[in-house]
């Protein structure tokens, strides 16, 4: 199993790196063209495209890679079905900028929806494409994959944008993405196009693909209600500054998390039966992330202003206060995020669904309070609170539901990575206010970040645990 983890991790880290480095680039570069209301459009209607392509999911994806058992012809007939679902969704899609005209009072979503419907068609076909590869372990291809559509979005987004094409530049880009992301994925397995399909493999994974469409679909609320309620009650300016500050309390996930969690099913899913094994690798990533994690919220909370006005300019200081109350919650979201796949891998999607329930309801009534008090910093708070509630609930049915163990057992291997975070606490309260630029500030603060780090990791003892996490890595030390 070790050889497997070595090579998905590999290359889903020049994926991962790769990915949010181009990001970064391209956001920062489009963030001083567009002004803030044009990102508010964008991210308006991406509410709705993350949902459409929930809806071509279908939770066929992770179904697919956990049945080892599915032939070629099977997959193709899988295909054929995700292929009627795509087209479908993107024929509504074409129709859904009157509603959302409506419901935004800004009559600019009607051409848009009939540009992204494209997207929405080539990201519902592709699911199946790619599970395939994740199944088979193609981590190389699906990742240097995932840059290269990164990279023609972001070259088309930035092109676009400096010949004035406004808020179009971020759409056509995101759709030329979809379409090199399923022409790679297509050519490079035996998928092949068919208007038959049987009823067959889809009963097959139907359980499975059930629980986890069900557990998307309630998640999507939980993490879109916010957007979609600051665009409709506040202001599209509004919903960029908090989308700006939502989506950079993210990147530590894609850095450092998403590295992890996203080969976790496609490896732990050969190990079904073995709850233990499982149990033991999930208190090592947690153990892991909150190492990590924990002194890393503390430094982005001291350092928001730096950040956001590093990254994006000037005129998005709206988003500072938000991200600063966001970044408390990214050790916790960093946890979180490796729940699904652990849940995945022990086949019990049920309980996976259960948490999305929770979740929903938790996140729900945090951002409807927030959105009452009318700003977004509230929202980001009470969102901040329900993150936390979902921690608790999420690792109760994880430590005693699924692996019959107690929840001391998680929270002893946080105790550690909790001492660091408070010698960072104690760092940053102490370091007295710098008469610096943006950058020259950020730059002190992160060299105060990493001594103080390290140093906490030879204090605790987390530096020992870190190098044998490493020689287990290469080979050099068992894996117990």
């Amino acid at each position: 199993m070790m050889e497997q983890f070595k090579h998905a991790l590999f290359y889903t880290a020049i994926g991962k790196y790769s990915i949010v480095v181009v990001q970064l680039l391209v956001n920062a570069i489009v963030s001083r063209i567009l002004t803030p209301e044009e990102f508010g459009i964008v991210a308006a209607v991406n509410i709705f495209l993350v949902f459409f392509q929930l809806l071509a999911d279908f939770g066929i994806g992770p179904a697919v890679i956990q049945n080892k058992d599915l032939n070629t012809k099977e997959v193709n007939s899988i295909f054929a079905f995700s292929l009627y679902i795509a087209f479908g969704l993107a024929v509504v899609f074409v129709f859904l900028g009157y509603p959302m005209s409506l419901f935004y009072g800004n009559e600019v979503f009607i051409p848009i929806s009939r540009i992204l419907a494209i997207a929405v068609f080539f990201y519902g076909i592709l699911v199946v494409p790619q599970s395939i590869l994740l199944r088979e372990k193609n981590f190389r291809l699906v990742n240097i994959t995932t840059v290269i559509g990164a990279s023609v979005s972001g070259i088309i987004a930035i092109s676009l944008a400096l010949l004035g094409f406004s808020y179009y530049a971020i759409i056509i880009g995101n759709t030329a993405k979809a379409f090199t992301l399923f022409v790679v994925f297509y050519m490079k397995t035996d998928t092949r196009f068919s208007l038959k399909f049987n009823r067959g493999p889809l009963k097959k994974i139907f359980a499975f693909s059930r629980n986890q469409f069900l557990f998307n679909f309630i998640n999507y609320f939980s993490r879109n209600l916010d957007n979609l309620l600051i665009g409709r009650y506040f202001s599209a300016s509004a919903l960029a500054y908090y989308d700006k500050a939502y989506q950079v309390s993210l990147y530590p996930n894609q850095v450092l998390t998403s590295l992890v969690t996203s080969v976790i099913h496609p490896i732990l899913s050969d190990y079904e039966e073995e709850k233990e094994r499982i149990r033991r690798v999930y208190l090592r990533i947690s153990n892991l992330l909150a190492t990590l994690g924990m002194p890393l919220s503390v430094f982005l909370f001291f350092a928001a202003e730096e950040v956001i006005l590093f990254l994006f300019g000037g005129q998005w200081d709206g988003s500072v206060q938000a991200f600063q109350i966001l970044a408390l919650s990214i050790w916790i979201q960093m946890i979180l995020s490796s729940t699904g796949g652990i849940f995945q891998s022990g086949n019990r999607t049920d309980l996976l669904l259960l948490s999305g329930v929770l979740s929903t309801a938790f996140n729900i009534t945090g951002i409807v309070i927030g959105i009452l008090m009318g700003q977004i910093e509230y929202v980001a708070g009470f969102l901040v609170l329900a993150f936390s509630l979902n921690f608790i609930q999420a690792n109760y049915l994880l430590m005693i539901k699924m692996f019959q163990s107690n929840l001391l057992e998680f929270f002893k291997v946080l105790t550690k990575p909790f001492i660091l975070a408070v010698m960072q606490v104690g760092a940053f309260w102490l370091l007295p206010e710098l008469p610096l630029n943006v950058f020259f500030s950020l730059v002190v603060k992160g060299v105060v970040f990493l001594v103080v780090w390290v140093i906490g990791l030879f204090v605790t003892g987390e530096f020992n645990r870190l190098k044998l996490e490493l020689q287990r890595a290469r080979g050099t030390k068992p894996v117990q």
